[in-house]
């Protein structure tokens, strides 16, 4: 069985979604894309921004695996493909392992947009799963459908106060 790496930073950052789509899918670890900022068209996209960082996903994924996700990503009309370099940090720890993997990016053509509750909770829930920074996403929204929507969507306590207290960590927007 052939390997390749995929990078997931949507709604493939779900486990059990990704057991379904991709049965022979293997988590190698996380990593931050430095440099590529989330936003939501609807769904979730990367774009080049060296002022931003996303927390990602990496997987080890088999042919069978690609061809599914690509007919769940709309591959090629809805995402296209990019390779990418990556720092990955085991789960289980270790050293940082360098490596190419895969992303779905956004075609062109699709406007920011406010993402559906359920597809939202599925990152969010992600974001926790693997300890990623709850205000990447946050902003993320926020960038996407204004400050103020995504206030009133998230609840004032989470955009509001730039700065704020989280588990004795100074958080910046």
């Amino acid at each position: 069985m052939s390997k390749r790496y995929y990078i997931a930073y949507g709604s493939n950052l779900s486990t059990e979604q990704m057991r379904y789509r991709t049965p022979d899918a293997t988590i190698v670890g996380t990593a931050i894309l430095t440099g590529w900022q989330l936003l939501f068209r609807y769904h979730a996209t990367i774009e080049e921004n060296p002022e931003k960082n996303t927390p990602v996903l990496v997987w080890a994924i088999s042919e069978a695996d690609e061809k599914n996700l690509d007919r769940y990503e709309g591959y090629p009309a809805y995402y296209f493909k990019r390779e990418l370099p990556v720092e990955v940090f085991p789960l289980e720890g270790g050293d940082p392992i360098r490596l190419t993997a895969m992303v779905y990016l956004m075609a062109d053509g699709h406007p920011l947009a406010e993402p559906s509750p359920a597809y939202y909770k599925v990152l969010a829930d992600g974001y926790r799963a693997f300890h990623f920074p709850m205000h990447i996403l946050e902003q993320a929204l926020a960038d996407s459908i204004g400050r103020e929507k995504a206030i009133r969507r998230l609840g004032a306590c989470s955009l509001a106060f730039p700065g704020r207290k989280e588990k004795g960590h100074e958080v910046s927007h």
